[in-house]
């Protein structure tokens, strides 16, 4: 049974909806991601560099949906996009069963279980599949609240990429982490 779709209650008392994007999600994927590039560095971009175009985007969010390796995952409030996930599987038979998620949440919403439930949604939906047997990621060694709930969900560091990261003159080394999933 393919997952789709999760309801949740914030701390808040607000409702969290996790869903599948949709190609008609585009301008408001697009949106969200230009704003939280400014919210933290500990992301892959920086301001200006996401500048894919409505179509680009559609034709992405179709390809994920069309495909069962692959997910794009949306989380809603109150009809507001305020975290994303995507994971992609390796592209060769050889690397298939692996592959790496990036995730992003509002700042604002730091601290109510989103990366939580966003992991929680991936860690059952791969299981599902029957073809994802192993999750990876990059997360800067400075960013300790990530590290922490990757840990506390099974996920260990499987080693350190250095000068990974070059934020505004300096440095930043990288965590390699990982789950494997049988």
């Amino acid at each position: 049974m393919e997952m789709q779709q999760r309801v949740s209650t914030l701390p808040d008392g607000r409702r969290l909806i996790l869903r599948r994007a949709v190609p008609e999600d585009a301008e408001e994927t697009i949106a969200f991601v230009q704003k939280i590039i400014g919210e933290s560095d500990y992301l892959m971009l920086e301001p200006g560099e996401f500048r894919p175009s409505l179509g680009e985007q559609r034709e992405l969010l179709e390809r994920y949906a069309r495909s069962d390796g692959h997910l794009y995952l949306i989380a809603e409030v109150d009809g507001e996009i305020v975290g994303i996930l995507h994971f992609q599987p390796g592209k060769r038979n050889r690397n298939a069963h692996a592959g790496e998620f990036g995730m992003s949440v509002r700042k604002k919403f730091w601290g109510m279980s989103i990366g939580r439930l966003l992991l929680q949604f991936l860690l059952q939906w791969a299981r599902q599949t029957g073809k994802i047997r192993k999750i990876n990621l990059r997360v800067r060694v400075d960013n300790d609240r990530a590290i922490r709930l990757y840990r506390s969900l099974g996920f260990q560091v499987e080693g350190t990429i250095t000068r990974e990261f070059y934020i505004g003159g300096k440095f930043y080394d990288a965590h390699w982490m990982g789950i494997q999933l049988d």
